[in-house]
């Protein structure tokens, strides 16, 4: 009995319980735990795999790191900051608000950090998921990913890449520590981190040379200061921040008709090309740097300052693709070899591939990778048929090419309320969607995306899964999206109430 009672206590000593397990502290895990404290909920834990909250914006600390959506509007509603310094914040002023959140919020004693997930799996007799993080074992009948779709490279396979023996680095994970000044440099990728570090570290390299595979379209950055007059009266009138955002809301909403109509992107591309001819007089690198496809096919990226640094006499643009790496150099398909000291790779992240799809399992032990099959598909973006209890915060086609995701990421957290309460209220111990609810879903999202800028643009984007599918974005206005999350209906769920019941 006493060998039998010692390791009863040993089981129960090593599995932490809790009521809800959210993974990831970046926009979504904090906001998700903010509103189950406003709900008056304190069971839930958050497991981040770092040392600090924040998320994407913790992670990416490259030169001239800065949000290409305004300030007021890339924030909280329900926590405004009067104090944004310009239009368009820059990395740090986005940790530290979220940081700052996140402390006003009393969320971090409910976090773990350093406690990466390597796997969680649905366990149908005890009803709640397992989850293993930092070699330790947790357990709660909710599971919320808020990973997001931003939060693990892109390595791009590039024969010889392992083997190059000078500095090799991606964006996301820069080495402070080495100093780029005088050094041949090279940098692979022209998305959205390039365009904002290039021109921050061409003034100190010796030599850049930038591959491009494909021009990005490029529009200037209207940023501006935001002065201590505007800050105080935001402090002092709520209502006047409130206001602005809401202007910057309808005014970013106005792009999704172009998006849906590929010819009403004409004016906006002539814009792209004003700024390119007004940047770069040479006409032979300007051709370089013209797209082939209609803008919004791939991201529009803003900036001010990256064109200019692709004239500065010490950068070159490659459009010849690489043919391997050696120890000291890169050697393009025309046989040009280039010798490097440093390689930064600006290649992006893999939205649809998340990290955590091979290493979810629900029902019958399937993983989400094994379900997805290369397309991730959820019903609202949210939840998964044969998933109980998993709630995914930016899941799939829940993107955005035009404005804020925190405005998705909040529709998506009062979903997931209505779930919980509908649950604690009617006594369901699990829910997950209908297969036919799911389907019908995704159908309509398909139905939106044809005929748009995705589909039509002549481009291959990241925002394409390995099917050809635009698992990414959501195709449409942005209200309509919280209108459709903003009630809970049981009927597109199946549920299993405490004693086992399937309820109608």
């Amino acid at each position: 009995m006493t060998i039998s009672r010692g390791r009863e206590a040993a089981v129960a000593g090593a599995e932490t319980r809790t009521g809800i397990i959210i993974i990831g502290s970046g926009f979504g895990g904090l906001g998700m735990a903010i509103r189950l404290r406003q709900e008056g909920r304190d069971d839930f834990l958050i497991l981040e795999r770092a040392g600090d909250v924040g998320g994407t914006w913790r992670d990416n600390t490259y030169p001239g790191a800065a949000c290409d959506v305004q300030s007021h509007l890339y924030s909280f509603s329900f926590a405004l900051n009067p104090e944004w310094s310009h239009s368009f914040s820059r990395q740090p002023e986005i940790q530290a608000y979220l940081r700052r959140t996140a402390e006003e919020y009393e969320i971090l004693p409910r976090v773990r950090f350093h406690h990466e997930v390597t796997s969680a799996e649905w366990d149908e007799a005890a009803g709640h998921w397992r989850v293993r993080a930092a070699g330790r074992d947790f357990a709660a009948p909710v599971l919320v990913m808020a990973a997001g779709a931003l939060s693990d490279p892109m390595i791009p396979a590039i024969p010889g890449l392992d083997a190059f023996r000078g500095r090799a680095f991606h964006s996301s994970q820069w080495d402070h520590a080495y100093d780029l000044a005088g050094k041949r440099v090279a940098v692979i990728g022209t998305g959205a981190s390039a365009i904002q570090f290039v021109p921050a570290i061409q003034p100190v390299v010796g030599r850049l040379h930038l591959f491009q595979r494909t021009p990005p379209w490029i529009i200037p950055r209207h940023d501006r200061p935001l002065g201590r007059a505007g800050q105080a009266l935001f402090r002092r009138v709520p209502a006047a921040q409130k206001a602005v955002r809401a202007g910057i809301y309808l005014a970013r909403e106005a792009f999704v008709f172009g998006f849906r109509n590929p010819r009403a992107m004409a004016v906006a591309q002539r814009t792209a090309l004003r700024h390119l001819r007004r940047s770069v007089p040479d006409p032979v690198l300007r051709a370089k740097l013209t797209p082939d496809f209609t803008m919004g096919c791939k991201r529009v990226l803003l900036s001010n300052d990256y064109l200019p640094a692709l004239t500065r006499p010490n950068v070159e643009v490659v459009t010849d693709a690489i043919a391997e790496i050696r120890a000291r150099s890169i050697i393009t398909r025309d046989r040009v070899e280039r010798e490097v000291d440093a390689i930064i790779l600006g290649t992006g992240f893999r939205p649809t591939d998340p990290p955590l799809a091979p290493v979810t399992r629900g029902r019958e032990g399937r993983t989400l990778a094994e379900a997805w099959k290369g397309s991730p598909q959820a019903h609202l973006g949210t939840t998964v048929a044969g998933f109980p209890n998993l709630f995914i915060l930016l899941g799939p086609n829940t993107g955005l090419g035009h404005t804020s995701v925190v405005y998705m990421i909040e529709a998506q957290l009062e979903h997931v309320i209505r779930a919980l309460r509908h649950m604690r209220e009617t006594g369901v111990a699990a829910l997950e969607p209908r297969p036919e609810a799911q389907a019908a879903f995704v159908a309509e999202v398909d139905r939106r995306m044809r005929g748009t800028v995705w589909t039509h643009g002549g481009c291959a984007s990241w925002y394409l899964d390995e099917t050809g599918r635009n698992s990414t974005l959501w195709p449409d206005f942005t209200w309509r999206f919280r209108r459709r999350l903003s009630r809970f209906d049981p009927s597109e769920y199946r549920m299993t109430t405490m004693d086992g019941r399937m309820p109608r």
